[in-house]
């Protein structure tokens, strides 16, 4: 069975840094894409960075600069390191993988961390 473990969300100040980190546990499955959402109250799920497994990277435009992704494909892993960190940044935010499991492509989620930045 696939799962998504998300870790790294608390309370910081403004300015602050943070590590997310995503680590996907099952078997028998290869991953394409990683991402990560977020989602403030009220607002729709957003998605704030992508990272291809050929290692091709976008960012939400509010975020580059400050945030930057990767993968540790050994680990079956990814993070996120959100540097200068602002009160807007304040969402739950969700690990997102594709995978191919066999001849299917599925897509599954993380329970979310709470990111929550004090002004």
């Amino acid at each position: 069975q696939v799962q998504l473990v998300e870790s790294g969300g608390r309370l910081v100040p403004t300015g602050g840094s943070l590590r997310l980190s995503c680590a996907v546990s099952g078997s028998d499955f290869t991953i394409n894409n990683m991402h990560w959402h977020r989602q403030a109250p009220g607002k729709q799920r957003e998605l704030v960075a992508g990272i291809s497994s050929s290692g091709y990277i976008s960012y939400e435009d509010s975020v580059k600069g400050r945030f930057t992704i990767s993968r540790d494909n050994a680990n079956n892993t990814v993070h996120l390191q959100m540097n200068n960190l602002k009160p807007e940044d304040t969402a739950v935010y969700y690990c997102y993988a594709g995978l191919t499991i066999g001849t299917s492509y599925r897509a599954y989620w993380g329970q979310g961390t709470q990111v929550t930045v004090s002004s």
